[in-house]
């Protein structure tokens, strides 16, 4: 049964959103209220330029973004969820600095940091300040076999960590191939992990069950994404949500997408004929199921 065309008047999450003090921050908190959003999941961002080499430092770092949710939390009352972890461009290339400063102690040291960084952002998902662990992945774009090997190992661990504590997982991995969803699928098998807790940031738009073989897809909805996401959801059993990947980045303003995007596209995927259910599911049931329900 399609919805008829109507206002949706019901909690809109964006599932992937930064924010920087430097950047539009509280105001661009502001800008997705005001045009219907309720609910953000903020994603911890790194200083790529010079990301952090101590744990001390991570849970420094860790420790601001848990202060950004809590701010946005008073100034506009959304309801926001934390996501902590080593994003995997920033230790890609810190596995290719050290390594070409000492091959072996360098992966050695770069490995030992990754650690770090996944502990650190466990001892606050541990004490409910975090949700999720995230975002954790591979590169996405070539890289030597030795830093692609050295990347599947330790998001294989981190893998093995989410199963054992029982939380989720949000990827960064690269391109729209069927490969892709088969590679990760596999791994969360082989440790044990609930495939619905990986969920896959960045997401193309195709949906269906054949492609995203049980993983949780969080869809980056530009423009060109609503007719595929349209035609495929009726064939996804697993759940899905909407993201901007607003980046917060004074040098890119907007980039990704800009922070009024999903309330604008969930209003338009009603519009196509996306059924209230199924919405209702993208906004609320999906995201507690996979992080928990927040009730800051």
């Amino acid at each position: 049964m399609k919805s008829p065309v109507s206002k949706w008047n019901g909690p809109i999450l964006d599932n992937h959103f930064h924010l920087n003090r430097n950047g539009r921050y509280l105001d661009a908190a502001k800008d997705f209220k005001n045009q219907g959003g309720t609910h953000l999941v903020l994603v911890h961002c790194p200083d790529f330029s010079s990301p952090p080499t101590h744990i001390d430092e991570h849970r420094s770092t860790y420790a601001d973004t848990i202060a950004m949710a809590d701010e946005v939390r008073s100034h506009h009352g959304l309801n926001v969820r934390v996501v902590l972890g080593p994003h995997p461009a920033a230790f890609a290339h810190q596995f290719i600095k050290w390594m070409e400063e000492d091959e072996e102690a360098g992966a050695e040291r770069a490995c030992e940091n990754y650690r770090d960084s996944i502990d650190a952002a466990l001892e606050f998902v541990n004490e409910g300040k975090a949700h999720a662990i995230g975002e954790v992945g591979r590169p996405h774009w070539p890289v030597s076999d030795e830093i692609w090997n050295l990347s599947n190992m330790l998001l294989e661990e981190t893998m093995a960590m989410a199963a054992k504590e029982n939380i989720a997982l949000q990827l960064h991995v690269e391109g729209e191939l069927d490969s892709t969803y088969r590679d990760l699928s596999n791994m969360a098998e082989k440790v044990n992990l609930s495939k619905h807790k990986l969920v896959r940031h960045y997401s193309p738009p195709q949906i269906d069950e054949e492609m995203t073989r049980g993983l949780t897809s969080s869809v980056l909805v530009g423009k060109g994404a609503l007719q595929p996401l349209m035609e495929t959801y009726e064939r996804n059993k697993t759940g899905f949500m909407l993201e901007t990947d607003y980046m917060d980045d004074p040098r890119r303003p907007g980039a990704v997408l800009g922070p009024k995007t999903v309330p604008k596209r969930t209003q338009q995927l009603l519009e196509a004929g996306m059924d209230e259910d199924a919405l209702w599911r993208c906004h609320v049931d999906v995201p507690n199921a996979i992080y928990g329900i927040n009730e800051d």
